[in-house]
């Protein structure tokens, strides 16, 4: 059935959004009454600071609060997000010019690509990656090259090859380490290296650090505006969704260089009014205040992929550990690689009652994986495992003899 909003020009340019039809299918699932394990989406299943919730709930009761709020975000917000950076980077940033709060990072990405991009323009993002990486700048008008998410050799000398024989010449190259759906992580060397081939090339860079705080194995992530003269090419965009399990409030923050920031400021005065003062309130106790819930939630995911990577390798299913994020990026077992990721995850769905998100949802070289999100408690992981296991099992597959659990 043909969609009627294709006959839109930038519909046109926009795919079926392959991992809808999972969600779909998981969606018609459970209205049945079927109980189906949802490692699909990145929805955090942890309530925010019960201190955040009183924030919110006090401001909200002022008679003041409900009329339209900055679009930039709230002085105090932007201040708490500059001393955050302080704290956690060493980074000094200008509240007034170097820090707007976004409705998340999607939104922000996309306001920043609606600002800076013209038709035709040339964009540099990772395949695989999060849609919005390459359909925020896609519905601006721009063309995509795409470049490997591994940061290796083989990485800057795709970025060399994209410089030297693109026409016109990219302007634009976007990272994002924690790497969603990949994981991979990058250390500050790699950033130094990254600015300092930006400012040879005239690029600018925009970061997507969401999961900046979800690290495991004592190796913090780094922000690419650590680097001396970062500033000068690079804007980073975080999130409070997953740090503070915030994901529906929608803020997050863009950070960096004052000439995008001032250029993204003025598209979103046309476009909104910011979010909901109380939610921006709330949002500054979050960041001012007690911090333990961020050390408690890096903790929880690291035992939930630690849970996950065991009880699935004991499944038959083998899945390197991711070092950040919270998610697994999964090849899919060696004897059902032929069913490509989008069938295998239908199948992990009807019959094993797990939905997951196909790679190929996140770019075409994200065929052959799965990504699995660390969203249900530890037993509702092991259940998982044991019903893949069964799955396996039913298609050939062979499996340890010890059970999953």
């Amino acid at each position: 059935m043909t969609d009627p909003s294709d006959d839109f020009y930038r519909m046109k340019r926009l795919p079926p959004y392959v991992i809808a039809e999972v969600n779909a299918m998981r969606a018609a699932a459970r209205a049945g009454g079927e109980d189906i394990i949802d490692l699909g989406m990145g929805n955090p299943d942890l309530p925010p600071p019960e201190h955040v919730i009183e924030k919110l709930i006090e401001v909200t009761r002022k008679p003041d609060a409900h009329g339209y709020s900055q679009s930039k975000g709230i002085p105090g917000l932007r201040r708490a997000q500059a001393n955050y950076y302080g704290r956690r980077f060493g980074v000094e940033l200008n509240p007034e010019t170097e820090v707007v709060v976004t409705m998340g990072s999607k939104e922000g990405l996309a306001s920043l690509a609606t600002a800076i991009t013209a038709p035709g323009d040339v964009v540099l993002a990772p395949n695989p990656s999060y849609p919005i990486h390459t359909f925020g700048f896609i519905i601006a008008g721009a063309t995509i090259r795409a470049v490997p998410t591994t940061p290796d050799e083989a990485y800057f000398e795709s970025l060399e090859r994209a410089m030297a024989f693109t026409v016109p010449r990219p302007s634009v190259l976007v990272v994002n380490y924690p790497s969603n759906p990949t994981a991979e992580t990058v250390d500050l060397a790699f950033y130094e290296r990254l600015v300092a081939f930006a400012k040879e090339q005239g690029l600018w860079i925009l970061s997507d650090l969401a999961y900046s705080e979800l690290y495991y194995d004592g190796n913090p992530t780094p922000s690419i505006l650590q680097v001396k003269g970062g500033k000068d090419v690079a804007v980073e965009f975080t999130s409070l969704s997953k740090t503070y399990s915030m994901a529906g409030w929608r803020i997050g923050f863009a950070v960096g260089n004052a000439k995008l920031i001032a250029a993204m400021t003025r598209v979103k005065s046309y476009l909104d009014y910011g979010a909901f003062t109380p939610i921006q309130a709330a949002a500054c106790a979050a960041l001012n205040g007690p911090q333990d819930i961020v050390e408690k939630n890096r903790v929880l995911y690291h035992k939930r992929r630690d849970v996950l990577v065991d009880s699935f390798a004991r499944a038959g299913w083998d899945i390197p550990s991711p070092r950040a994020s919270m998610f697994a990026w999964a090849p899919l077992p060696p004897a059902l690689a032929h069913l490509g990721s989008l069938e295998f995850s239908k199948q992990m769905l009807t019959e094993a009652k797990v939905a997951v998100a196909p790679g190929v949802g996140y770019g075409e070289n994200g065929e052959g994986f799965v990504r699995i999100a660390l969203v249900e408690n530890e037993q509702r992981l092991r259940q998982a495992a044991r019903n893949v296991k069964r799955y396996l099992a039913s298609m050939g597959v062979n499996t340890p003899a010890q059970g999953a659990g």
